[in-house]
């Protein structure tokens, strides 16, 4: 590996390439340029119309919360972490943020699709919850109970250890999924789990500064790398991206090193080894977005959140294509099911990354809010992804997305 290559890799694990490589597809796209999707933005104003009406109506007063894992875990005006959580006598705030690293990490990366006919049968209120909702509240059932915990006294962590051991089998048990009520990619989730593990323990300068190897242990590296208690949005990702890199199944490696969440396509051309590559990093930007709670909670304040990008995901991507911005040249690509590294799949993730940084100016001015006050984490959650779920409803009985995408249970 020569210096140049490892170096072009190293770029792409970064929101900022993701944002840059987005919009010159859709640069290319606004020229006519792209094979899969024509792009109509003067759809755009009415798709800004929606996520701004959509966002009102979920909060009146307009105070948004970031988009972040843990909206998940409230559940009829209940916050089912802040309870459990708080009837632990935690130490320290360190220790605290430990645990929400724990369960943030695990939770972030049992989150891709779970398929239309699976549901959890929610313990507490009996009522059956599908999709991410339905995935959040089995992932903090299974951490309360200690599955991921190497130490029956402390069942709120995620140990390396006990990460390395979970099978398909055991999260299918804790996850309810039977013939009846299938859950897609169960042990390609599991799989994701245990190379969570080992990555963990293989960096114990990373992840085991003050306690075992956990995914909780990144709250002490990132603390470290905080300048005056401050720590960038952009820094978070990077550092999961660095450090957790080796996780991700079958994926692209340029020079050695993984890639993660990045594909390629023809259309992206550059004069150096990352040619075609499209980084989009959909779950690694959701765990940095989950992240920032956790450390403004322990008194690390966290700045540029707009330096991470819109999330890749196909609620997004589904609201762009329902809301008529983005149009299959080929109609027939609606009707058959794409793997998730095809040209199509990467060129529509690309473009909803790009727009959504198009849609964003156009939700504020409706919402009368500046950047500052707004930034993309709250249109997310006001928001696009509701909205793009609204749409699917409305467009399709099971509320799929518009294009069929594959899962191996590690994407989306």
């Amino acid at each position: 590996m020569t210096p140049d290559t490892a170096a072009a890799a190293i770029s792409l694990l970064s929101a900022e390439a993701v944002r840059e490589r987005a919009h010159r597809l859709l640069a290319i796209g606004l020229e006519g340029g792209l094979p899969h999707f024509r792009i109509h933005m003067g759809r755009l104003a009415a798709v800004a119309d929606l996520v701004a009406d959509t966002t009102r109506r979920a909060y009146p007063t307009l105070e948004v919360p970031f988009h972040a894992r843990w909206r998940h875990f409230v559940v009829a005006g209940e916050d089912r972490w802040a309870a459990l959580a708080g009837s632990v006598r935690w130490r320290d705030a360190a220790e605290r943020a430990r645990a929400a690293f724990d369960l943030a990490v695990t939770s972030v990366l049992l989150d891709a699709g779970a398929g239309p006919r699976w549901s959890y049968r929610d313990p507490q209120t009996g009522a059956r919850v599908a999709r991410s909702e339905g995935l959040a509240l089995a992932s903090l059932a299974m951490f309360a109970a200690g599955a991921f915990s190497a130490d029956a006294r402390s069942p709120l962590r995620a140990d390396a250890a006990a990460l390395q051991g979970v099978s398909g089998e055991v999260l299918g048990r804790h996850f309810q999924a039977g013939p009846g009520n299938p859950l897609l990619g169960a042990e390609g989730r599991a799989g994701l789990l245990r190379r969570l593990g080992a990555a963990v323990a293989a960096k114990p300068q990373v992840f085991a500064r003050v306690d075992a190897p956990r995914p909780g242990g990144l709250y002490d590296h990132l603390a470290s790398l905080a300048e005056g208690r401050t720590i960038a949005a952009g820094t978070i990702l990077r550092e999961l991206l660095v450090h957790l890199g080796p996780i991700w199944p079958s994926r692209l490696e340029l020079g050695g090193i993984a890639l993660g969440d990045c594909w390629r396509h023809p259309a992206l051309v550059t004069p150096d080894p990352t040619s075609g590559l499209v980084p989009l990093h959909k779950l690694s930007q959701w765990l940095a977005y989950s992240l920032i709670e956790p450390l403004q909670e322990a008194g690390i304040a966290v700045a540029h959140v707009d330096g991470l990008t819109g999330l890749a995901e196909y609620r997004n991507g589904g609201l762009l294509v329902d809301g008529g911005v983005l149009v299959p040249r080929d109609p027939g690509e609606a009707e058959r099911e794409h793997d998730v590294g095809s040209p199509p799949v990467v060129e529509w993730r690309a473009l909803t990354v790009a727009l959504l940084d198009r849609l964003a100016p156009l939700v504020r001015a409706r919402l009368g809010k500046s950047a500052d006050e707004f930034p993309l984490a709250r249109v997310l959650q006001g928001g696009t992804w509701t909205a793009g779920r609204m749409l699917a409803r409305t467009r399709r009985p099971d509320g799929a997305p518009p294009i069929r995408v594959a899962s191996d249970g590690t994407v989306f």
